[in-house]
């Protein structure tokens, strides 16, 4: 029997509307995105592994390929003064169920839409992939989890400046296209490069998203395919032979007379 590509049986599995908070619900676009966030399920709790509470603040789990790395960024974060404090993991896989209290923690709209300008709808968010995280700065020093606070920090600088060596880029950047707020504490993992171990799937994961609403700082940033226009070849005539050529004179001093 012949196995469908996984794009397929995402499009075939995505409900027709999302469920938002108290029973009110969302359509969903051609594109698959409800309240201009793409989908993406919910990943096997067997596919991911805990982050160790020297690295998270509550529990935090995340794809073992992304855990690698995150441990080789929290370890050269620890190492250098620059970053000011110390990094952790506050948020990173989110079920259905968390992301749905997340989604409706605060007071919306009938339409959901000026809540989703800072949360995703379940079903509907980047943390159910188990490839995000969101970053947290201790000491907080009084400064809240805002994005001002959280950009004005010198840890948001250095993995600004640093991320991306460890296979992570910022998802929604400031003035993004896709209509979410900026958050500079969210960081999706897709490897260092395309042949890093387990990055093949998660840039398969974030491909959409990647291509239409680029990250940034961002990893081997995805170029839109364009089309070139098609190469028009001129073909010279062939040249006249001595019976065409005085044809061609009879006829132009006919047409010369004529006048």
């Amino acid at each position: 029997m012949r196995r469908l590509p996984l794009y397929l049986l995402l499009a075939l599995a995505t409900p027709a509307e999302a469920q938002l908070c108290d029973g009110v619900s969302a359509p969903i676009g051609p594109d698959g995105r409800a309240l201009g966030h793409f989908p993406y399920g919910d990943a096997a709790p067997g596919s991911l592994l805990a982050v160790p509470s020297e690295y998270a603040l509550g529990e935090c789990r995340l794809r073992p390929e992304a855990l690698a790395d995150l441990r080789r960024l929290m370890a050269a974060a620890a190492g250098d003064p620059a970053v000011q404090g110390r990094l952790y993991a506050l948020s990173c896989h989110r079920s259905l169920e968390r992301q749905q209290s997340t989604f409706c923690r605060t007071r919306q709209s009938a339409s959901g839409l000026d809540r989703a300008i800072s949360a995703a709808p379940p079903g509907h968010s980047e943390h159910a992939t188990g490839y995000v995280l969101d970053f947290t700065v201790r000491p907080a020093d009084g400064c809240p989890d805002a994005e001002a606070c959280m950009a004005a920090k010198p840890a948001f600088r250095w993995l600004a400046a640093n991320a991306s060596r460890f296979g992570f880029e910022m998802s929604f950047p400031a003035s993004n296209k896709q209509n979410v707020k900026w958050e500079p504490w969210h960081w999706r993992w897709v490897g260092t490069s395309a042949a890093a171990p387990g990055a093949a799937r998660a840039r398969f994961v974030f491909a959409r998203a990647r291509a239409l609403f680029p990250a940034n700082p961002a990893i081997d940033p995805v170029v839109p395919h364009v089309t070139p226009p098609p190469v028009v070849r001129t073909i010279a005539p062939p040249p006249e032979t001595p019976k065409e050529r005085r044809a061609r004179e009879r006829r132009e001093r006919k047409e010369r007379r004529a006048r």
